[in-house]
């Protein structure tokens, strides 16, 4: 799954990714309050995973990973630093809400607002973990303008 499409417009700079990876989770932080957007919240923390994966290993491995699914990308990070391996199960059921929470169904599914700040907080601590590992600090990162 790594980047074969020739695309050329994805960030190969890992900090990139782990400041839009603190961004989502900004997003969330703000929607939480919000009760009617409880999926936006869900999205935006499989979001923050996503990206926050894809810059650690773009960091480690020099590749840029393609795909949506972060219960593979946190198992290609287990293989580079074990501690990912704890946050699978967490990954795997996140996962499921990727498309879900953008597009409508015919069975709806209800997230509540317990849900919703419960994956909130292993967000944070999951990109709280990722940002340690990757010395990655949101506040002092000044992202590269196009002139």
């Amino acid at each position: 799954m790594s980047r074969s499409s020739g695309r050329k417009t994805d960030s190969k700079r890992y900090f990139d990714w782990l400041y839009y990876s603190y961004e989502d989770l900004l997003a969330a932080r703000l929607l939480i309050n919000d009760k009617r957007l409880c999926e936006a919240v869900i999205f935006h923390c499989q979001q923050a995973i996503e990206k926050a994966l894809k810059g650690f290993m773009l960091l480690k491995q020099h590749k840029l990973y393609d795909g949506h699914n972060i219960t593979w990308l946190c198992k290609q990070a287990a293989l580079i630093d074990g501690c990912f391996t704890e946050w699978i199960p967490k990954t795997t059921e996140l996962n499921r809400f990727y498309i879900e929470t953008r597009y409508p169904a015919d069975i709806h599914f209800e997230i509540t607002g317990e849900y919703a700040t419960a994956t909130l907080s292993y967000t944070e601590d999951f990109i709280t973990l990722v940002c340690s590992l990757t010395k990655f600090d949101y506040k002092s990162y000044h992202k590269r303008i196009r002139k």
